[in-house]
């Protein structure tokens, strides 16, 4: 639900985003996982934090997976401050109108069965929260949903890792996910590996992890600035009248009548900006189709999908984001929902420990 307050450090650092941020997951509530929070700095480092009871994968029966995607975890405990704008609301209805994924019955059920306290105390839904109470739900282990467990290794030394994530994984932990992510994947081969940033769930391409404190904190400190070249290709509705445009739209949080709120247009958003330039025109279906490259400029969360909408060019299939780069009007998907064809294909930049131009190229999959 919040920033949870019992908490461990885990063994890597939160990044920037490319396509999609770190600071997006936090923002959500919590649909099916909680937020990670953002811990004290570690070596000059920001570091992500989890709930102790959800670090490593619960496995079934003898103690193995059932196959190859199934995965039950250990659950996981949503903890939030009540703060004072809600103080005096009954404890039912302030979970049914503050994390609306869930009906008013459902939280009836969860409380029934005794997965909510109140300051320590096993809640009924009938209380009257007060500024500065603790509010836990203590989730249950359920099972992930199926993800790859498989991606590939694109340049590695001492310092770096760069690997190439396929359509359906998680980068890291959110959206009901906590282990079938790339992150647990990768640490399981190189316990060092820290991402620099994340990709959304259904976008494929480089994702970039840092192996030491040295290559992290100049990696983080570049990001977003021009030493780091970062090229997307994107397959987008209708056909482009130009071939190249700089798109300037803002992002920040506007209503979502699912989960409370998430990243679009927005004029009051945070500044952004990319450039987008044609690669080839096609015609599919009664509009037509445009394949992009597109250049970031800055790290907004799913900043390539709300730019190229904003400008009349949705992603083909993208499930959430309408022309004008706002949420579709009629039952808009959820950020991490797929459908969608956008693959983060270059990245070049200065080794930050050596100084050497490196320059990584994940392939084109499928679609493009």
């Amino acid at each position: 639900m919040g920033g949870a307050t019992e908490l461990i450090c885990a063994n890597f650092s939160t990044g920037h985003n490319l396509e999609s941020g770190v600071r997006s997951e936090r923002n959500r509530p919590p649909k099916e996982v909680g937020r990670l929070a953002i811990g004290p700095q570690v070596n000059n480092l920001p570091h992500i934090l989890f709930p102790k009871n959800c670090c490593a994968p619960f496995r079934y029966g003898s103690g193995h997976h059932l196959d190859s995607n199934y995965m039950l975890n250990r659950g996981y405990a949503y903890t939030t401050t009540i703060s004072s704008k809600y103080h005096g609301q009954t404890l039912l209805s302030h979970l049914a109108s503050l994390y609306p994924h869930s009906t008013p019955q459902a939280w009836q059920e969860k409380l029934n069965v005794g997965e909510v306290t109140l300051s320590g105390v096993t809640a009924t839904g009938n209380e009257a929260v007060t500024l500065g109470q603790t509010l836990v739900w203590n989730r249950p282990p359920w099972v992930e949903p199926d993800a790859p467990q498989k991606f590939e290794v694109l340049f590695e030394d001492a310092h770096l890792l760069a690997v190439h994530k396929p359509s359906g994984l998680p980068t890291l932990p959110g959206g009901g996910f906590m282990e079938n992510t790339l992150l647990r994947l990768v640490q399981k081969q190189t316990p060092s590996a820290n991402p620099v940033h994340r990709l959304g769930r259904a976008t494929t391409g480089i994702v970039l992890f840092a192996k030491s404190a040295q290559a992290a904190a100049q990696l983080f400190a570049d990001w977003n600035t021009p030493k780091i070249q970062k090229i997307y290709r994107a397959l987008a509705q209708n056909v482009a009248e130009l071939d190249e445009y700089e798109i300037l739209t803002p992002i920040g949080l506007v209503p979502h009548p699912l989960i409370g709120s998430v990243w679009a247009a927005s004029l009051g958003g945070k500044p952004s900006k990319s450039l987008a330039k044609v690669i080839s025109r096609g015609r599919s279906g009664t509009t037509g189709t445009t394949t992009f490259e597109v250049s970031l400029y800055s790290g907004r969360p799913h900043q390539i999908r709300i730019h190229l909408a904003s400008i009349g060019h949705p992603l083909v299939g993208d499930p959430l984001y309408g022309l004008t780069g706002q949420p579709l009007e009629n039952l808009p998907g959820l950020p991490g929902d797929g459908g969608y064809f956008l693959h983060a294909q270059y990245l070049t930049f200065h080794h930050p420990v050596s100084g050497e131009q490196i320059r990584i190229e994940a392939a084109l999959p499928a679609g493009f």
